[in-house]
């Protein structure tokens, strides 16, 4: 079950995004959630590109938590920031990059990843089950992906 408060902070979300000028889609727990696996949403993850991640900065910038800056772990980096919209976490991620054979991939184009579903009246762009299941198998979570694998194949 999705709470109204997810579903608020998808809403401004979507309309921050929905000018075309933010290549974006929804990820994490939330989308999974609203593509029938049973998680608990925690936030709210967006991934877009480094430019749709400063811009949802400015366009949410009453919002901001934690500034949009290139963060980086040992296996992903990302343009991350942060933002508290109707107390729900949102964070945003702007050209995601896994680190294969210890070399950074290039950034992670969504356009090539992304479905769309309905939610509540608005379309929303969703990153695929099938898409985030191998993402999650490259980083090492096997528990995870399966699960995504299972649902995906519904």
């Amino acid at each position: 079950m999705v709470e109204r408060s997810h579903l608020e902070a998808l809403r401004t979300t979507h309309e921050a995004c929905t000018d075309g000028n933010v290549t974006w889609a929804l990820t994490g727990s939330l989308s999974f959630a609203l593509q029938g696996v049973p998680v608990e949403p925690d936030d709210v993850d967006v991934q877009t590109t480094e430019a749709g991640a400063y811009e949802l900065e400015r366009r949410l910038s009453e919002a901001v938590v934690d500034p949009v800056s290139l963060e980086s772990s040992d296996g992903i980096r990302s343009h991350f920031g942060a933002f508290d919209l109707a107390g729900v976490r949102v964070e945003v991620m702007g050209a995601l990059q896994k680190r294969a054979d210890g070399a950074w991939e290039p950034p992670v184009d969504v356009t090539d990843h992304r479905r769309w579903i309905t939610v509540d009246g608005l379309d929303v762009p969703v990153l695929s089950l099938e898409y985030e299941a191998t993402a999650y198998e490259r980083l090492g979570r096997h528990e995870q992906a399966a699960l995504l694998s299972e649902y995906a194949d519904r």
